[in-house]
Order: structure tokens, then C-alpha cells, then sequence
């Protein structure tokens, strides 16, 4: 199995980035994909994820900022960050586990993802 993600870089604040989380060795509509990020010096924490059954869920600090979505047909699943702000600079991890438990807040952990991509690197500019 392996997750790629991709579409980090630098955005200035209000900008808008799109990340995007390419899966591959996996039955991809079988999985809930999650969002996560770490900041420097700072524990990785849930930012967002999508179930097998489009059922999208996001933290507080990116609700009405952050949309996430999946496409099945290309084992992937974005992310749309708007209205960034210098706190969100981060690196975000994308990480997948088969939608196996119906408790939503079983997703919010690290400990309950199978399947972790290498990261991108996103930066906002004050």
C-alpha cells in the first residue's frame, strides 16, 4: 500500500491550496482517509476525514475553511484549504484504514490508521 501526498507549498494568508492523496495497492472505496498535521515542535493532530460512504468530517479549527472529497474512480482524495491562516502551516499527512468501525470518533486518532503517506510541506505567509 501506498499513499502519495502531494499539492503542499507556500500560500500567503487568505490564499487557498489544494492538497490531494493518491492511494494505490489498496480496494481504495473500502477505506476511510484522514487528514492529519504537525507543526513544529507540536504532536500531529486530526484535521479532517472522509469515510467509505462520503461521510466528511471536520475539526473546528478548519470548519467553513477546509473541504475534503474523495473520487473513487482515482483512489484519491482531497483536500480544499481557503482562508488560510498562519497557523495552519504544517506538515499534512494523509493516512488510510479500512472503514471498519461505525464509531465517527474512532477516526480522529493516529493509533487507528493503518497506512500513512510521507507528507507535504504547506506554509502561510503573515
Amino acid at each position: 500500500v501506498q499513499l502519495q501526498a502531494s499539492g503542499g507549498g507556500l500560500a500567503q494568508t487568505g490564499g487557498s491550496l489544494t492538497l490531494s492523496c493518491e492511494a494505490s495497492g489498496l480496494t481504495f472505496h473500502y477505506y476511510t482517509i484522514g487528514w492529519f498535521r504537525q507543526a513544529p515542535g507540536k504532536e500531529r493532530e486530526w484535521v479532517s476525514y472522509i469515510t467509505s460512504t462520503d461521510s466528511a468530517i471536520l475539526s473546528d479549527s478548519v470548519k467553513g475553511r477546509f473541504t475534503i472529497s474523495r473520487d473513487n474512480s482515482e483512489n484519491a482524495v482531497y483536500l480544499q484549504m481557503n482562508s488560510l491562516k498562519p497557523e495552519d502551516t504544517a506538515v499534512y499527512y494523509c493516512a488510510a484504514v479500512p472503514q471498519r468501525i461505525d464509531w465517527s470518533g474512532y477516526y480522529y486518532y493516529t493509533a487507528s490508521y493503518d497506512y500513512w503517506g510521507q507528507g507535504t510541506l504547506v506554509t502561510v505567509s503573515s
